[in-house]
């Protein structure tokens, strides 16, 4: 599911391409080989300020939040987790990258993804950014988020593929197992 904040989308209409977003969530999920529902929210800097200051001590906008879904035991979970990406910083970095916004978007739900699926670039081994590498070309995307950060000459991606595709929460950011991923 993707949400949008309505002055996001009033700001944005024109460049955002949900029903888009949404297959390619869909096909960076089943990628990265994620099972379960996956929430993401479309939100501005404000707002992304506010929850990594309140779950991670950052005073800073970034760029894209996950928080992945907390397993209650002896109970199938349904839900992977959510993202939260700030589309203000996404066109920023899209400016910056020489690409569209719908690019970056797809960027940092990759990237956001990988996180939820328990990869954590800040503490392996360049596992994540290795696999990252691999499912951007995958996907046909050109540039990873990890691969950007760590200065890593970038590789253009492969042919784009046609679409196919809280309560835990909330206590789950309170106790703040939420992880910035950009």
């Amino acid at each position: 599911m993707i949400l949008v904040e309505p002055e996001i989308r009033a700001a944005f209409a024109r460049r955002l391409r949900v029903t888009v977003l949404r297959q390619f969530v869909e096909q960076a999920q089943a990628a990265v080989k994620l099972r379960g529902d996956v929430s993401v929210l479309l939100t501005g800097n404000r707002q992304i300020r506010r929850w990594n200051r309140d779950f991670r001590g950052k005073n800073k906008a970034t760029d894209v939040l996950s928080f992945p879904a907390m397993p209650v035991e002896g109970m199938p979970s349904a839900l992977a987790g959510d993202l939260a990406i700030s589309v203000e910083t996404a066109e920023e970095q899209a400016a910056g990258q020489g690409h569209a916004l719908a690019e970056e978007l797809k960027v940092l739900v990759l990237h956001g993804l990988l996180h939820l699926a328990g990869y954590d670039h800040e503490t392996d081994d360049g596992t994540m950014a290795r696999v990252e590498r691999r499912l951007r070309v995958k996907l046909g995307l050109k540039a990873g988020l990890t691969e950007r950060a760590l200065g890593e000459p970038v590789k253009m991606g492969g042919k784009k593929k046609a679409g196919s595709s809280h309560s835990t929460q909330a206590k789950r950011r309170l106790e703040g197992s939420t992880r910035e991923t950009g």
